[in-house]
């Protein structure tokens, strides 16, 4: 089954199609169709925000869609930064590293053993005939106190995965999408799609 990511962030692409061809589905970026457009995430989950991406890719592309919404959420600050991960701060001149530092200075006084956080992904596939199916992955661990390990991107640098004794970014990818939110997302998702006979045999 061919599939639209609706997505612009080149992590994702080569995360999600790194799980995605093993299940017999070819992913395709939006751009590669010539569809470039930036949907307004207006919702207050990541239920929401996954689905309202899908929808408008599928919409313009006519091809089943698949949207995935993440981020990470910290016990200690009530869940934040949730579905703001990627704005966190809302600070325009703020990238990725700029982000995770800012998070840790907010973690600054907050002692060990109440660090704990969870990345939260929802994906959401949308068909050109109105089907959708969603799936919710989450996968929990505690924030370190500075970045370590080369890999991985966003957050993963400051998230320690307990199972494992060390960081996300220390990861290999192979390791990381075996046991990332993502991956169970997906596998999820794909279950699903055998339930319901859209996935390729």
């Amino acid at each position: 089954m061919r599939v639209v990511l609706a997505s612009k962030n080149p992590h994702k692409l080569v995360e999600i199609d790194a799980i995605l061809s093993k299940l017999g589905i070819e992913l395709v970026l939006q751009s590669e169709l010539g569809v470039d457009i930036d949907v307004e995430e207006t919702g207050t989950t990541f239920e929401e925000n996954s689905f309202l991406k899908a929808d408008a890719v599928c919409k313009a592309t006519g091809l089943p869609a698949l949207a995935d919404d993440s981020g990470i959420a910290v016990d200690a600050l009530n869940g934040e930064p949730g579905i703001y991960s990627a704005r966190y701060g809302f600070d325009e001149s703020l990238d990725d590293h700029g982000r995770m530092m800012l998070l840790l200075k907010n973690m600054e006084q907050v002692p060990d053993g109440e660090r704990q956080a969870k990345f939260v992904c929802v994906i959401t596939l949308v068909m050109p005939d109105g089907r959708q199916l969603q799936a919710r992955g989450e996968v929990c661990g505690e924030l370190l106190r500075e970045p370590v390990g080369e890999n991985g991107f966003g957050y993963d640098p400051i998230f320690y995965y307990p199972p494992k004794k060390c960081g996300f970014a220390q990861l290999s990818p192979e390791e990381k999408n075996a046991v990332s939110h993502r991956a169970r997302a997906l596998d999820y998702l794909y279950k699903k799609l055998e339930e319901f006979d859209y996935a390729d045999k």
